[in-house]
């Protein structure tokens, strides 16, 4: 089994972030982030041979959002449906809709 990272996720963001910025050596930001230059490169490696599924798949909050307007679209459906059919019922046996 694996060992588990001392690094948080958003720690390695940040680092791997500044990075790319390619603003200061892997040195620099070794002895700023007291992290090995290799453990740099190696998370930006990791970063970017992932970045493809960054725009992939949608949040999955806007997944559920979707879902549910196109549930609420099909009960509007039904329901208009159902209005027209009881306006034309009405129509037909001589009662006024307003």
């Amino acid at each position: 089994m694996g060992r588990r990272s001392k690094y948080s996720s958003k720690f390695k963001d940040k680092v791997v972030l500044e990075a790319i910025k390619e603003r200061e050596t892997l040195t620099e930001l070794s002895k700023r982030f007291e992290v090995s230059p290799i453990k740099i490169t190696s998370w930006k490696n990791e970063f970017l041979n992932n970045s493809d599924r960054a725009f992939e798949n949608e949040a999955p909050s806007v997944k559920k959002i979707k879902q549910e307007n196109d549930r609420l679209y099909t009960k509007i459906g039904k329901l208009q449906t159902e209005v027209d059919f009881f306006a034309e019922a009405c129509k037909d046996a001589g009662l006024k809709i307003n």
